[in-house]
């Protein structure tokens, strides 16, 4: 019997590591289909957002049999809870690049924004990638990882520069464009959001913490 719970454990984990794989993949396609106005690109995101959710329901299913069956508990039930939780911030993950190639199609064959933007949300896409990238390792380790990111600067960063373009004045930008710009940078800044909360529950899984009790990191000083 223990034998195949850990079986189970392990293909749970490689499942979950696999859906890492597709979100990242799909943060970069939606960013190539930002940047070049894609159209197979963002075909591309749409078809992997429906396999994450695909891959969502099936961790789903295993997870409610492992609780059912094998009724887990100390690290074993905090493996099982929190795989279905970092499923479900993949399958956001997934549901926001979905949103943001839809209004990528609805712009095409023209681009959503000015260049200006775009390079901004661009950048909130390859730090979003990074991240993912990032939960990827962990998620397939167990253990909170943690690689130089890019050099584009920080969510908070990435934020402000996007709120100062977009109150610029352009006459050539109408207020519904703003709006719709600004809530493709939300979409981006939130899936970076889902990628720090897996980090939160990897180190829940590690440590026995709990993501609301955990210290947040503190930037560094400056010299």
């Amino acid at each position: 019997m223990r034998t195949q719970f850990t079986h189970e454990l392990i293909a749970l984990t490689n499942d979950l590591t696999l859906m890492c794989r597709v979100a990242h993949d799909a943060v970069e396609r939606v960013i190539d289909a930002l940047v070049d106005a894609d159209l197979q690109a963002t075909y591309e995101v749409f078809a992997l957002d429906e396999q994450l959710q695909k891959m969502y329901g099936a961790c789903e299913a295993r997870t409610v049999v492992l609780l059912a069956l094998q009724a887990p508990v100390a690290r074993d039930l905090r493996h099982v809870v929190t795989a279905i939780q970092i499923a479900s911030e993949l399958s956001r993950i997934g549901s926001l690049t979905n949103r943001v190639a839809d209004r990528i199609y609805r712009s095409h064959p023209g681009h959503v924004g000015p260049q200006g933007v775009l390079d901004i949300l661009a950048a909130m896409g390859r730090l979003a990638a990074h991240r993912t990238a990032v939960s990827g390792e962990a998620v397939a380790t167990g253990h909170h990882t943690e690689v130089a990111p890019p050099t584009d600067g920080s969510i908070d960063d990435l934020r402000t520069r996007l709120h100062t373009a977009l109150t610029e004045s352009d006459p050539d930008r109408s207020t519904d464009l703003t709006i719709e710009l600004a809530l493709l940078g939300s979409y981006l800044e939130r899936c970076v959001e889902h990628t720090d909360r897996i980090d939160s529950l990897i180190r829940f899984l590690d440590t026995g913490i709990p993501p609301t009790a955990q210290p947040k990191d503190e930037p560094e000083p400056e010299d």
